[in-house]
């Protein structure tokens, strides 16, 4: 019989680490290692974004309401006939109708081929009576609000009224959407292109990236004008020119992305998509003529890209000769800062290839 005994350990001694009981810390640590962790964030990001996708084109676009629309007097507002028909315009729209006095028909013209005013009030073109021109060019929107109100008005004042649209939408796009639509495509197959190089062809170095997201933005523009001009006649497009202001759009979308994705890397798309979609598109004019918008979301549009492709492709299509230089600034500006952004900070992108032997690595 051996003298030898084992002692016995003390009951709910540690076998270890792996013997102890688990703690809430741990349990914690466990969670925020496994993938359920994104996940979760994910699920929380997403609900967000449907709420907020959601309730800004709701609240733009499902009621939009006249605030202050510029338009062209020709004659004077001073008879009995033209004041009592601004005050009721005025009170039906429930808005201000900016008054811009003009000498002659022709320059009233002039000015909406400016997109200066969106209506033109001749007053006393016949006794006891006004014309009210509507330009469904410049905001299919508006002009319906205008016409619609007119004729209302007329009935209730005793004015005579006369409406006419002197700059109608083309055949093939009567409700003056499919310019939104071209340039909503623009903008997010931008993007979601700059999204597939960094998932499919990460190791492209910086300028390479650069050059194909050029590359696709030339070839997928033109597709876009091929596709509503050519294919579907939806649309007579100055082909060269919306063609080029598709592809600086395509272009810019991508390189805002890009330029996200080397500042925050996996969570770009949150910047992106808020800046471009969440408040860039239902503020473009595009859906809704920006008179008939909340006056902050019309001023902010206009500095954004989906709303400067929107106004440069639809002087383009509208307004020929008229084009200005401010959509493209805008789209040329935020092109040149996403680029330099990503270009100066470049080794943060998560991307590129390491050019050096493999021997010489340590």
């Amino acid at each position: 019989m051996s003298d030898t005994h084992e002692a016995k350990e003390p009951q709910g001694a540690s076998h270890g680490a792996h013997g102890r009981p688990p703690e809430r810390g741990d349990a914690w640590a466990a969670f925020k290692a496994s993938p359920f962790a994104p996940a979760l964030v994910l699920v929380l990001i997403l609900a967000a974004a449907a709420a907020l996708f959601a309730g800004s084109y709701t609240y733009t676009m499902a009621n939009p309401t006249p605030r202050h629309i510029p338009t062209a007097v020709v004659g004077g507002t001073g008879s009995a006939e033209g004041r009592r028909f601004v005050d009721g315009m005025e009170r039906s729209l429930n808005a201000s109708l900016e008054l811009r006095r003009y000498e002659t028909g022709a320059a009233a013209r002039r000015a909406v081929a400016e997109q200066e005013v969106f209506a033109v009030l001749t007053v006393g073109p016949e006794p006891g009576g006004v014309r009210l021109d509507v330009v469904g060019a410049a905001g299919a929107s508006v002009a319906q609000v205008l016409a619609e109100a007119g004729a209302a008005v007329g009935r209730e004042t005793g004015v005579r009224v006369v409406v006419r649209d002197i700059a109608p939408l083309q055949k093939g796009d009567p409700r003056g959407l499919a310019l939104f639509y071209i340039s909503l495509a623009a903008v997010i197959i931008g993007f979601v292109g700059a999204i597939q190089l960094s998932v499919h062809a990460r190791a492209l170095d910086p300028a390479e990236r650069i050059a194909v997201t050029a590359a696709y933005a030339l070839l997928g523009g033109f597709a876009i004008a091929a596709t509503v001009d050519w294919l579907l006649g939806a649309l007579d497009l100055p082909f060269a020119e919306s063609w080029m202001i598709l592809a600086l759009t395509m272009f810019t979308s991508g390189m805002v992305f890009t330029m996200f994705n080397t500042l925050m890397g996996r969570w770009a798309m949150l910047p992106t998509w808020g800046l471009m979609v969440l408040l860039g598109n239902p503020s473009s004019g595009g859906a809704v003529s920006w008179p008939l918008l909340p006056s902050a979301l019309g001023h902010i549009g206009q500095w954004l890209p989906p709303g400067a492709s929107v106004n440069a492709q639809h002087t383009a299509v509208y307004f020929g000769g008229h084009q200005h230089l401010f959509p493209f600034a805008v789209l040329g500006a935020w092109a040149l800062v996403s680029s330099g952004v990503f270009w100066f900070w470049r080794h943060r992108h998560p991307g590129g290839r390491d050019r050096a032997p493999a021997h010489a690595a340590t």
